[in-house]
């Protein structure tokens, strides 16, 4: 089955239906839940876990954060390289393997002695991730035949990453109040165990090979240059976040980044058997869905971030409560991501894409709308939450035109190059995000700031926002009125960022209407 003849599921289409799942494959897909769940869920879980972790290893600053990140650092890095590897060997070993392996490691994070030795163990856990993800997506290519129960499938595949980002940290906050901090990795073991005991007789093997072996000096590029590139742009976020250190050092690295991805893409271009064959990008279906991918990830997430600084900042809600509140744009993106599927029945999968990019940037021009400081909560909820909605309905279907469009040989490999781009898209969309809502903030705070406030007071809140709240609630006299100030300042900040991501998220909409509705060939496909 090649992407050029693979049905549309709509109208019109004069096709032959497609083979249909039975139940072994939807209990396998049940099955695959499983890891994608424990993946995501490891993004998130130590945000409780911090406190009582540190007062048994305490590690510094900068381990703590090395603690958190190095995790989703790994996996970015290894993506290709493990889509290529699932190519070479099969999806399912690579992933039975890589279970197998998260399985163990998790077991060694619980059980630490020392900071280094959970640091090493985390980056383990993201290498093993890694092999995980490609090899999860590019399954559901052999086990789902059929277009709608495919789209479905990546539907669910999906809203189980949402879910467990979600609920990571009210898992890790349950698990703190019966149990040591170990028991945070722990909880990967026996869903792995599952996993193994039972892959084997759900899941088949895809039968086509990529044969030729792994170039170790494209892996080694490929490797530094996502981890220099995501790297460097979340400590860009961070910094701004802080208002710490200059912003230069962190944009070399991006830089630098950025150089030896160039040089791993001209590698790859002069190479017999490359690591990523760039011919899966000039397909103007994968193409476009991947600067989709890109784009939409810049402006959702980064209008999502600012979302929860205002919750924390502006409505002044703990960790926990800003969490809660976050609640119903996670409901109604899985709602977006399981109602798409439906819709091919009816209209072509780029017409339902192009209508939840429609419905994103409606919501973001709502929270343009109700961002300010004398808006209801909920109200500003509500608007985020168009925006989730119409994210989860265009989001899954993008990811399965890149993966359905591919040779069946190169799955893995396209199934990496779309969690590239979607890694890719939020770390630009946090660093972009956090950057563009810190200068708002600092200009806003600038022209409005109450002349009777100290200039002492003025400097230190216009350093970052934690230290204007800070200064805030230390004044006596002047305090309420630059607590104010600030968050008015924030809310400037998100309401900016949301008009960006209105316009990147139209963006993609007009792209994918261009090229993938309006140039549409006169063969059934899937875009």
């Amino acid at each position: 089955m090649s992407g050029s003849d693979l049905t549309t599921g709509h109208p019109g289409s004069d096709a032959v239906p497609n083979e249909h799942a039975t139940r072994r494959e939807w209990a396998g897909l049940a099955l695959l839940v499983l890891p994608m769940l424990m993946l995501s869920t490891d993004l998130t879980v130590l945000f409780f876990a911090l406190p009582t972790l540190s007062a048994d290893l305490d590690p510094s600053a900068t381990q703590t954060l090395w603690i958190v990140h190095v995790y989703g650092f790994l996996i970015a890095g290894f993506l290709v390289t493990m889509g290529r590897l699932g190519d070479r060997i099969g999806p399912r070993r690579l992933l039975l393997t890589g279970s197998a392996a998260f399985a163990a490691v998790s077991a060694v994070a619980a059980f630490s002695v020392s900071t280094e030795m959970l640091i090493a163990a985390r980056a383990l856990l993201g290498i093993a991730g890694a092999a995980l993800m490609p090899s999860l997506f590019s399954l559901l290519r052999t086990m789902f035949r059929d277009d709608r129960q495919r789209r479905l499938a990546i539907a669910i595949m999906f809203s189980a990453f949402s879910v467990g980002g979600a609920i990571g940290p009210l898992v890790g906050g349950v698990l703190l109040e019966f149990f040591r901090w170990g028991s945070v990795f722990l909880i990967n073991v026996p869903p792995m165990i599952l996993l193994l005991l039972a892959g084997p007789r759900l899941l088949p093997e895809r039968q086509e090979r990529t044969p030729a072996t792994l170039d170790l000096a494209s892996v080694a590029l490929s490797v530094a240059g996502m981890l220099a590139v995501v790297y460097g742009l979340q400590e860009l976020a961070a910094g701004q976040e802080r208002g710490t250190g200059s912003i230069w050092p962190n944009l070399a690295i991006v830089a630098g980044g950025v150089v030896v991805l160039a040089s791993f893409v001209r590698r790859q271009r002069r190479l017999r058997n490359p690591l990523l064959d760039l011919a899966l990008l000039t397909n103007r279906r994968t193409a476009t869905s991947l600067v989709t991918l890109l784009l939409v990830g810049i402006g959702v997430v980064g209008t999502f971030y600012l979302f929860t600084q205002y919750l924390q900042w502006v409505a002044g809600l703990s960790p926990l409560q800003a969490g809660l509140w976050t609640l119903p744009y996670i409901a109604v993106n899985i709602g977006g991501a399981m109602l798409a599927p439906a819709l091919t029945a009816r209209l072509r999968p780029a017409t339902v894409i192009a209508g939840g990019l429609t419905i994103a940037a409606l919501g973001a021009v709502l929270v343009v709308m109700f961002a300010g400081t004398g808006t209801p909560l909920p109200l500003l909820v509500t608007a985020t939450s168009v925006i989730g909605f119409g994210h989860g309905a265009a989001t899954a279907l993008v990811s399965d035109l890149i993966i359905a469009n591919a040779p069946p040989e190169q799955t893995g490999s396209a199934a990496a190059a779309q969690e590239v781009g979607g890694e890719l898209g939020t770390a630009l969309g946090v660093a972009v995000g956090g950057a563009i809502g810190m200068q708002v903030y600092r200009t806003s705070l600038s022209g409005a700031m109450p002349p009777a406030v100290p200039e002492s007071a003025a400097q230190a809140a216009q350093s970052s926002i934690h230290e204007g709240i800070a200064v805030a609630e230390d004044l006596d006299v002047h305090g309420p009125l630059l607590l104010d100030t600030v968050r008015n300042a924030v809310a400037h900040g998100l309401q900016t960022y949301a008009g960006v991501g209105a316009a990147l998220t139209t963006l993609a909409t007009v792209l994918v209407a261009a090229v993938l509705i309006a140039r549409r060939g006169g063969s059934a496909r899937t875009d």
